[in-house]
């Protein structure tokens, strides 16, 4: 699916009429946030802004026109009075403005920087969605997981009471049974209040309280990352991340401003035309006609109180902490990505793991019942196998979820992620 494909199904999903009780997937909890995301918006608002400040920029190289009306009324001395109107028009254009032209670089440099942060934002905004939907998802499962070990151990209250009334078990086993229910019935409040405080990460995105969210299929293949080599993702991470560029341009938006800073010890040229009619006619005009010039003006700046130098040390001064704000975002995405590729790499064998350890955990429980009943398990035995049970089902939910997270952090880190991989994350929830 090309971006514009998907951004138009995404347009077309945010119009849809919301049905009561109906599941909700990632891509319409994705067009939810694009249509009211503050973090989106305040992105394209200062857009916005470094666009207009390149017109302002660009207006003092264009050609001004202004036009005055001057009327005057004079009581001289005797009584009489004398009335005058003027009316003058000027036309100007900058020729040659050294410092001007450079402002004019420095701000479309700028204005190419908010256009790259813009895209960062954009990019962003699919994986918080995703972060967002996942952790309501892993806080879900982790509600079912804490819940189900509080209800077995509530069952094992219930058996260790009958079984010590006939006289088969002893009170150290009711006892025993008992703290293991209240501990899980502590982690059960935690976790819904963990499920809460997920919901409501969701809807301070998408601006409104999420529904029943489709889950993540329980099979998941753990893929590797496209490309295999770590060298490969931090070169088009170098190459292609939106925040680095922006960081680059702000370093050459600097540099302009510099230069412009140098430049204001140079001369200006600039051309006017001047024409003017004045009523009554003026000493040496006819009535009726115009006084019109031409010339071209010459400015040299000579001294201004040293400001000219303080300003040009002041750009330098911002171009270096450019300089640096630009090593230190290259760094950061150098080690983001690696991070990221290391996450992918770790959660395939951690998705593997934790599957195996669901199943060994199971097999143990039921092994462990048994000789519960037999007499050859204790209770103690027991408790501890349901326990490590529902500890192995929360760490593979976790892992399920963190790995396909990872997946587009990494490609976030890389600049090289849109809404179709995220189209393809919502393929892989459940019906």
């Amino acid at each position: 699916m090309r971006p514009k494909t998907a951004t138009l199904l995404l347009m077309m999903l945010a119009l849809l009429p919301g049905l009561a009780g109906a599941t909700e997937d990632l891509l319409q909890a994705y067009a939810q946030a694009r249509a009211s995301d503050p973090v989106l918006a305040a992105a394209e608002a200062a857009r916005g802004g470094t666009r207009e400040e390149l017109g302002q920029a660009r207006a003092p190289l264009l050609p001004h026109w202004t036009l005055a009306w001057t009327q005057e009324h004079q009581r001289l001395a005797g009584g009489s009075e004398q009335r005058s109107r003027e009316l003058q028009h000027r036309i100007s254009q900058v020729l040659l403005d050294f410092s001007r032209m450079a402002r004019l670089r420095s701000a479309q440099a700028r204005d190419e920087g908010q256009q790259a942060l813009l895209q960062a934002a954009r990019q962003a905004l699919l994986v918080r969605v995703a972060q967002a939907y996942f952790g309501v998802l892993s806080a879900s499962d982790a509600l079912a997981t804490v819940q189900a070990n509080e209800d077995a151990f509530a069952r094992q209250v219930q058996q260790a009471q009958a079984r010590f009334a006939a006289g088969l078990g002893a009170q150290v086993d009711i006892e025993q049974a008992r703290t293991y229910h209240a501990l899980a019935r502590a982690n059960t409040v935690a976790a819904r209040k963990a499920l809460l405080d997920a919901r409501e990460a969701l809807a301070e995105i998408t601006g409104s309280p999420p529904g029943p969210l489709k889950p993540l299929a329980q099979d998941l293949a753990a893929l590797p990352p496209e490309a295999a080599e770590r060298e490969a993702w931090v070169t088009q991470a170098l190459r292609d991340n939106p925040a680095l560029r922006a960081e680059q341009l702000a370093l050459s938006a600097s540099e302009q401003a510099l230069d412009a800073a140098r430049a204001a010890h140079l001369p200006t040229l600039s051309l006017a035309l001047e024409s003017g009619r004045h009523w009554p006619p003026t000493a040496g005009a006819g009535a009726g006609r115009s006084d019109t010039t031409l010339g071209l003006s010459l400015s040299l700046p000579l001294f201004a109180g040293g400001a000219t130098e303080a300003q040009r040390r002041q750009a330098a001064y911002q171009r270096d902490g450019a300089r640096e704000a630009l090593e230190q975002r290259r760094r950061r995405v150098v080690r983001e990505t690696l991070a990221q590729f290391d996450a992918v790499q770790l959660g395939a064998a951690q998705l593997d793991s934790t599957r195996s350890a669901v199943e060994a955990a199971g097999r143990a429980l039921a092994a462990t019942q048994t000789g519960q009943e037999l007499g050859t398990r204790s209770m103690t035995d027991l408790l501890l196998a349901i326990q490590n049970q529902a500890a192995a089902q929360g760490a593979y939910s976790q892992a399920r979820h963190q790995f396909v997270l990872a997946r587009l952090q990494l490609r976030q880190a890389a600049g090289a992620i849109d809404e179709t991989h995220l189209a393809a994350v919502n393929a892989l929830l459940q019906e």
